[in-house]
């Protein structure tokens, strides 16, 4: 018995797994027929998190971001950045004035042709504020300096977007069409932030636009994510075992029983 589990998300399309863990939400029924794999779905979402602290605070000013304005974010992967999202974000720092997009590139190449698109969309290559790789407590420690994080698209954010969320920023997405483009949604909803996944790309400028114009609506949104942080099952480690081992169970059971391979769906426990 083999199950596949975090390394890719979608279905491997290899016959000698027989099961993927997954979710209702990166992983609807309408897409089982699509998948190799059997669905194993959690009750929530699929990625288990283990956060513990949020790091040291830190000023703005030690973490390279200007002491003033609205600070926007995108910790994920470079590789993850495209022309379309990269267009929406530009459109969104032209109509939220005094604001800054905080990156994370792998390399000195992003850098340089992250900027000069930027500059290209009218945008001036300084707004693009660039933050060094460092250790996770120190970077939880910055991440909370962050007013909003604006997701990427065929590639969500994952470790990124609960990171996100731990540190209290709220982060919005738009609704994919496939398991990598669904997870933040998956992750969000787990949170009780549906809210946030916006219906499609012109709904996901128009949300960021107007949270960046509107304090109060952002000063609630951040209250909301502090209060769920502890009770959320996005965050509760020991719940999220409890409900896989009996999904790992169920599948024990099957086999040894002789029954044919299918969708499990797993009830919280």
């Amino acid at each position: 018995l083999q199950v596949t589990y975090l390394g890719f998300p979608g279905t491997s399309g290899a016959i000698f797994f027989d099961y993927v863990i997954a979710d209702p939400v990166v992983l609807p029924e309408i897409d089982w027929p699509y998948y190799t794999e059997s669905p194993l779905l959690m009750p929530y979402c699929y990625q288990i998190n283990s956060h513990e602290n949020t790091g040291e605070p830190q000023s703005r000013v030690a973490a390279g971001l200007p002491a003033d304005g609205f600070v926007f974010c995108s910790f994920t992967n470079t590789y993850k950045i495209e022309p379309v999202m990269f267009e929406r974000w530009m459109n969104i720092l032209k109509a939220v004035p005094n604001s800054v997009l905080w990156l994370c590139p792998n390399n000195r190449l992003a850098v340089r042709n992250l900027q000069k698109e930027a500059v290209a969309r009218g945008v001036a290559a300084e707004r693009l504020i660039i933050a060094p790789f460092v250790a996770q407590d120190k970077h939880m420690g910055r991440l909370a300096l962050a007013d909003l994080a604006l997701d990427t698209r065929i590639y969500n954010g994952h470790t990124t977007t609960s990171d996100a969320l731990w540190a209290g920023v709220p982060v919005i997405s738009v609704k994919g069409r496939h398991f990598a483009s669904r997870v933040s949604e998956s992750i969000l909803t787990a949170m009780d932030l549906a809210e946030l996944v916006a219906e499609d790309l012109d709904a996901f400028e128009f949300m960021a636009i107007e949270i960046a114009k509107d304090s109060a609506r952002l000063k609630k949104m951040r209250e909301k994510i502090a209060a769920a942080r502890g009770q959320s099952p996005l965050f509760d480690t020991e719940r999220f075992v409890r409900n896989l081992e009996c999904g790992l169970r169920e599948i024990w059971r099957k086999h040894r029983e002789n029954q044919t391979i299918t969708p499990i769906l797993i009830e919280d426990i």
